[in-house]
C-alpha cells in the first residue's frame, strides 16, 4: 500500500480552513515561530512571514509545491524552487478589494487627522468644538497618485471617483482600460511625485523597488503631501521617511507594512501625523478565508498532477 504523503500548513490558517483541508494527505500544522522542518513533505502552505530559502528547500527533497498564502512571494527563493522543479503559487485577486478599502481607511485617517482627534478624547484634552481645531485636507478636487497600478492600485484609483479626485499613475506598462473607464492618467515619476496630494504605493518588493522612496524621491513630493503604503515595507527607506517627517515636508503618513515586521519604529508610532496599522490590509473574514482556500486548492492541484490555479511563473 502506498504511503500517505505529508504536507505542511501554517497553523494560523486553522480557523479559516475545514478540519481536513487536504484529505489525500497527512497535514502537519506549523506555527509562525517554528522553524521549517525538513523531511519528505511534498507541499507547504506558508504565510509571508516564513522565509523559504535555498537551504530550507534543500532539506525538503520531495517538495513539489509552495502554495504561498499571500499575494507577495518575496519570502520564497523562487529561483531555487524553479531549479528544483517546485511549483510556487500565490493568492492574487482575492485580497484586492479588502486591501483597497484599507488603503482608503488610511488616506481618510491621515487626511482628517483621526489619530490626533482620538488622542484628544482619550487623554481628556478636548474642550469642545473649535472652528480651527484639527483642520485637515479635503480630498475633493485633489490629486491621488498611484505608484504602481496593478489590481490593488487600480482598485484604489476606482474609489477616488467617489471623492471627485484626479487620478495619476506611474507603472511599468500602460493601463488603457483603467484610463478609459476611470479617467486615470499615466505620467512620468517626477510628475507623479510633484503633482500628488496623496501618493499611494502599490509596488512589489524586488531589487529594483527596495528603498526606492529614499531622500531624493521623497524630496520631490509636493510639500504637505500624504504618503500611504499598503504594499511592502521595504519600498520606503525608513530613515529617509523619518527625516522627511522631522523636516515637516510630509503632511502625513499612513502605513500598514514595515521593513522588518513585526518591528515598527517607535518614532513612527508616536508621531501625531502618522497612522500605523499591523499589516491588516486583507484582514476581513471573507478575504482571509478566500486566501487560505485558494492556497490549498493550488497545493492540491499540483499534488494531483494538474496545473496550479495561480502559479507565479
Amino acid at each position: 500500500m502506498p504511503s500517505v504523503p505529508s504536507v505542511l500548513i501554517a497553523s494560523e490558517l486553522k480557523d479559516l480552513l475545514p478540519p481536513q483541508p487536504v484529505p489525500e494527505a497527512r497535514v502537519r500544522w506549523i506555527a509562525a515561530g517554528e522553524e521549517t522542518p525538513g523531511g519528505d513533505y511534498v507541499g507547504i502552505v506558508p504565510l509571508l512571514s516564513r522565509r523559504l530559502g535555498a537551504g530550507d528547500l534543500a532539506a525538503l527533497p520531495q517538495l513539489k509545491v509552495i502554495a504561498n498564502c499571500a499575494v507577495g512571494i518575496d519570502n520564497v527563493d523562487v529561483a531555487a524552487a524553479l531549479v528544483r522543479g517546485i511549483v510556487v503559487t500565490n493568492t492574487p485577486d482575492v485580497l484586492t478589494e479588502a486591501t483597497a478599502d484599507l488603503t482608503w481607511a488610511l488616506i481618510l485617517a491621515v487626511a482628517r487627522r483621526l489619530k490626533e482627534g482620538a488622542q484628544l478624547i482619550a487623554e481628556q484634552r478636548w474642550h469642545g468644538w473649535n472652528p480651527t481645531e484639527l483642520l485637515g485636507l479635503e480630498l475633493r478636487d485633489r490629486t491621488l497618485g498611484l505608484l504602481g497600478a496593478g489590481r490593488i492600485g487600480q482598485a484604489v484609483g476606482r474609489r477616488a471617483f467617489g471623492f471627485s479626485m484626479r487620478v495619476l499613475y506611474h507603472a511599468r506598462t500602460p493601463k488603457p482600460d483603467f484610463e478609459a473607464s476611470w479617467a486615470a492618467q499615466a505620467v512620468e515619476l517626477d510628475a507623479l511625485l510633484g503633482e500628488s496630494d496623496v501618493l499611494s504605493v502599490h509596488l512589489p518588493s524586488s531589487d529594483q523597488t527596495r528603498d526606492l522612496l529614499g531622500d531624493d524621491l521623497l524630496a520631490r513630493l509636493r510639500p504637505g503631501a500624504i504618503l500611504i503604503n499598503t504594499a511592502r515595507g521595504d519600498i520606503i527607506d525608513q530613515e529617509a521617511l523619518l527625516r522627511a517627517l522631522r523636516s515637516g515636508h510630509l503632511g502625513g503618513v499612513g502605513l500598514d507594512v514595515y521593513p522588518r515586521e513585526p518591528e515598527v519604529h517607535p518614532e513612527l508610532v508616536a508621531h501625531p501625523r502618522v497612522v500605523v496599522l499591523p499589516h491588516i490590509g486583507s484582514a476581513t473574514w471573507e478575504t482571509r478565508r478566500a486566501m487560505a482556500a485558494l492556497a490549498v486548492r493550488n497545493l492540491r492541484a499540483v499534488l494531483r498532477g494538474e496545473r496550479a490555479l495561480t502559479p507565479v511563473r
